[in-house]
């Protein structure tokens, strides 16, 4: 991600924290990872060139409920 970014893994981590309280997706518990699209969506967003609202999870799936 950083790479991508034109970041270090070090300067991305850092800056990461900062953007997360702005709306940047959190890294997906199960993947390990921020999905890009979300994180393409979000700067896309971020700098005017969007206005599509990435969906966030809602929560644990709970597959007893039905």
């Amino acid at each position: 991600m950083a790479r991508r970014l034109s970041q270090t893994p070090t300067e991305w981590a850092a800056k990461a924290k900062i953007l997360e309280r702005d709306g940047l997706p959190k890294v997906d518990p199960l993947m390990g990872g921020r999905p890009w699209p979300a994180v393409q969506a979000y700067f896309l967003r971020r700098y005017g060139l969007s206005t599509v609202e990435p969906m966030a999870p809602d929560g644990v799936e709970n597959l007893d409920a039905f």
